[in-house]
């Protein structure tokens, strides 16, 4: 029951995104620069939360545009209704609806869906994770020089000392490929299926890892902060990688090795 409503709500909100794609629709911005909210946003929202309410009405909710709905539950459903908002906005593919559950605080189920590209990704703890009903597994690289990377920029102190611009530098300057998609929840699910050997960001919310840290480790990936300690989505810094890089990748991004 709580994978069929999971799967059910992550297609539902995915129906609200591709409705609205390439399509007319408002815009409002929230708080800072570029960081805007769109009417398909709440619908999405909207349609996930009213499917989570009918089949567990005592669940608790945290979704990023309605906020935290509390109940007494130990059970709790992360949600990001778009994740790429701005990608989204501008008719760029790389979109995707994410949800996670969390019980007794630890993440035990997601799903990332990208409607546009047909892209449906499910993890389970303990056992593994699928793109499309296929089960995937991280890359087998074994190096930082030959890997192929992806990361995110925050709009916000993005000139912190040793912040996002300066890892940026030090890996291109060494010909390392970093690619940069605007959908953190996209990224991480890349990293499970092999397409990305790694990932790092300095600033994400709760609903932007939630789904995806945990497709990384059911993918046979690591996931950490930035010290190199457990992952917990309520924290803002991730490092995520097929494993076999994630020490190598760590000292890098704390300029801790050279490469």
């Amino acid at each position: 029951m709580l994978k069929q409503t999971l799967l059910e709500a992550v297609m539902a909100g995915g129906v609200e995104l591709k409705r609205f794609f390439n399509g007319d629709f408002k815009i409002s911005q929230k708080e800072g620069i570029n960081n805007p909210v769109t009417e398909a946003d709440h619908a999405s929202e909207a349609a996930i939360i009213k499917i989570i309410k009918k089949n567990f009405p005592d669940h608790q909710v945290l979704a990023e545009e309605t906020g935290e709905h509390i109940r007494d539950s130990n059970y709790k459903w992360i949600i990001d209704p778009i994740d790429g908002t701005i990608n989204f906005a501008h008719g760029i593919p790389l979109c995707c609806v994410a949800i996670a559950i969390e019980k007794d605080k630890e993440i035990i189920m997601s799903a990332v869906y990208a409607p546009i590209l047909n892209e449906l990704f499910f993890a389970e703890k303990g056992k593994g994770a699928t793109l499309n009903d296929k089960k995937i597994s991280v890359s087998g690289n074994t190096m930082v020089l030959t890997s192929n990377l992806v990361t995110g920029f925050p709009y916000t102190y993005i000139n912190m000392p040793n912040g996002p611009l300066e890892v940026f530098s030090r890996l291109i300057r060494k010909g390392i490929p970093v690619r940069r998609l605007g959908s953190a929840c996209i990224d991480l699910c890349w990293v499970a299926c092999g397409r990305f050997d790694g990932f790092y960001e300095h600033k994400l919310e709760t609903w932007d890892s939630a789904a995806g840290y945990l497709m990384v480790e059911e993918a046979g990936g690591k996931v950490t902060d930035h010290e190199g300690k457990k992952f917990s989505p309520y924290q803002h810094r991730i490092i995520a990688t097929n494993g076999k890089i994630h020490d190598e990748l760590l000292g890098v991004v704390r300029n801790e090795i050279q490469l």
